[in-house]
């Protein structure tokens, strides 16, 4: 058993614990530098009830139980004009739209990958690899990890039970945390000891000493984060108290993060502004909001995408539900990016554009516009961006 694998083993008994490079020891970056954060929605979720396209009458012939009305100011239903085209689910009024008054969320419709077996897993392992569809080799080698690899002094951290394929096969040791159910730490003082001494004497004590006590140490101050933040007043459930709990981390100690967020699979009863698909909305519309706040001054240094496997077909199915379909739409949030717009190659929304008369085409390729916006990020070079995105072509959308 090697440091990561001990490390791994010894500190996931109530949750999936950190395996840190840097001697097992938490990393301060400096301050004002770049900080990513990619956002993945599994299950594919549906865009068209996020990004409303009220100017389509095929939009309203197509969703006949699950359509949001037209902007109307009358109605708090309605959709949230953003501007000519498109609407925001009301949903998101006192979330993501705020943001969007400030300028600091965009969203980039008809985008996502070239592969098109529809297939959750397939898809999501396309998109977290970053490799070409039909050229992929390394099935173990994710676009973050090699990311991570062409910087320094950029720290990077998945906010997941196990270690995504995105942060896979780079070279460096990357740590992924659950933040689930940590208000309490892993383990108390006499479960410390115990493990303490199972390996006292041996080649591995300095590791269990380094993981017992980075685990305590990053329960505890989540913990008086949380406390901090929330002033008596009760937070936001679910992704709300993931996300305030990931700046935290963010804001101090890392610069590269990944998370992801289930649920997004609605075959049946999807809904609207109320319902399974408003629910997530909500919850993951207060989260990123939660998360904004609580980066404070450093939201100013941060990027954060959401981006999921694909999008759902434009028609509703029998079951008011929508099944696996092809483009999505991302979101693109910050304190300083360029946003209050709708970014990137876009077609009318109508049926003659739909690809094969079902989904969104895909004109804004993940790999191409993750490549431009990470490469403004840190100013990667040509050669960098290749290694990050084997054969892509950038698209600086001057995002930031």
């Amino acid at each position: 058993m090697n440091r990561r694998e001990f490390l791994l083993a010894a500190a996931s008994a109530a949750v999936a614990a950190p395996a840190l490079s840097f001697s097992g020891k938490l990393f301060a970056a400096p301050a004002n530098t770049p900080r990513f954060l990619m956002v993945f929605l599994r299950g594919g979720y549906d865009c068209n009830n996020l990004l409303v396209p009220y100017s389509s009458d095929f939009y309203y012939q197509s969703r006949p139980s699950l359509a949001i009305a037209k902007p109307d100011g009358a109605n708090p239903n309605s959709a949230i004009a953003l501007d000519a085209n498109w609407g925001l689910n009301p949903i998101l009024r006192d979330s993501i739209y705020p943001l969007w008054q400030r300028k600091q969320v965009a969203f980039v419709p008809f985008a996502g990958t070239d592969d098109m077996s529809r297939s959750h897993f397939e898809t999501q392992d396309n998109i977290e690899s970053g490799e070409p569809t039909e050229q992929r080799n390394n099935y173990r080698s994710g676009f973050l990890a090699r990311l991570s690899g062409a910087l320094t002094s950029v720290p990077a951290i998945a906010f997941t039970d196990a270690l995504p394929l995105s942060f896979q096969g780079g070279g460096k040791d990357i740590p992924n945390i659950s933040l689930r159910g940590v208000a309490k730490p892993a383990f108390d003082e006499r479960q410390s000891a115990i493990l303490s001494e199972m390996y006292k004497g041996t080649s591995l004590a300095a590791a269990a000493t380094d993981g017992l006590d980075l685990r305590q140490k990053v329960s505890k101050d989540l913990q008086d984060e949380m406390a901090k933040a929330n002033r008596g007043a009760a937070s936001a459930k679910n992704f709300a108290e993931e996300t305030q709990r990931i700046a935290t981390l963010m804001r101090q100690q890392y610069r590269l993060g990944f998370v992801d967020v289930g649920g997004w699979d609605t075959h049946v009863n999807q809904g609207s502004t109320t319902g399974q698909l408003a629910n997530n909305l909500s919850n993951l519309g207060q989260g990123l909001a939660a998360y904004a706040e609580a980066m404070g001054d450093e939201w100013n240094n941060t990027v954060v995408v959401v981006a999921s496997e694909f999008g759902r077909t434009f028609r509703e199915n029998g079951n008011k539900g929508t099944d696996h379909g092809h483009g999505t739409a991302y979101w693109v949030l910050g304190g300083k990016i360029n946003g209050g717009r709708i970014a990137g190659s876009q077609v009318a929304v109508n049926q003659k554009n739909l690809l094969q008369d079902r989904d969104y085409p895909v004109l804004n390729n993940y790999r191409d516009v993750l490549g431009g916006l990470l490469g403004r990020t840190w100013g990667l070079s040509a050669s960098q961006l290749q290694a990050v995105f084997p054969q892509s072509k950038p698209r600086d959308l001057q995002l930031v």
